[in-house]
This record gives structure tokens, sequence and C-alpha cells, in this order.
């Protein structure tokens, strides 16, 4: 199963805007992907409860798993979604 290990950059961590904004791209991916922190229990990234439990801080490191076709596609777009601090950019207009 391909894997990405990254480290949240959001200032906020993985709480609000950056939280929303990754479960929509999550929910859109064409895999099922989850989304886990330490030896804590995998979930769902398409869950907001479920990513919000994770209690990710800026710094944390998670790991995101999916499989099937576009597996690896998606988790790159995801990865690379975290590793940005979400709250330093402007909403998309519209």
């Amino acid at each position: 199963m391909p894997t990405r290990t990254v480290t949240v950059g959001s200032a906020s961590g993985l709480h609000a805007r950056p939280a929303a904004l990754f479960v929509q791209a999550a929910a859109a991916a064409p895999v099922k992907v989850t989304i886990q922190v330490g030896e804590k229990r995998a979930v769902p990234a398409n869950s907001m409860l479920s990513v919000l439990s994770l209690g990710a801080k800026k710094g944390t490191e998670v790991v995101l798993a999916a499989e099937g076709e576009g597996a690896d596609e998606a988790l790159d777009s995801l990865a690379d979604l975290l590793a940005r601090d979400l709250d330093a950019e402007e909403p998309a207009n519209g």
C-alpha cells in the first residue's frame, strides 16, 4: 500500500481552515485515503471529525495511505497540501 510521511506545515496544524481544505481534497480523491499520527489508529482522511481528533499541530508528522488506481497521485497531492502553510494562503475567490 502506498504511503507518504509528511510534516504538517500550517501554523494552526490540522484545525479549522487547513483541516477543511485537506478533508475536501481527500474526499475528492479517486481512492480512499487514511491519515495517521504516530501509533494512533489510522482514520479516514475525508472525515472532518476524524482528522480533527488527531490533534495534529504544526510540525507533526502524519502518514497518509491509500490503495488502488490513482493512489500515488492522490497521496502526492495531499502530501503537498499538508506541507504548505494553508493559514498563510489567501482563500480562492469563488
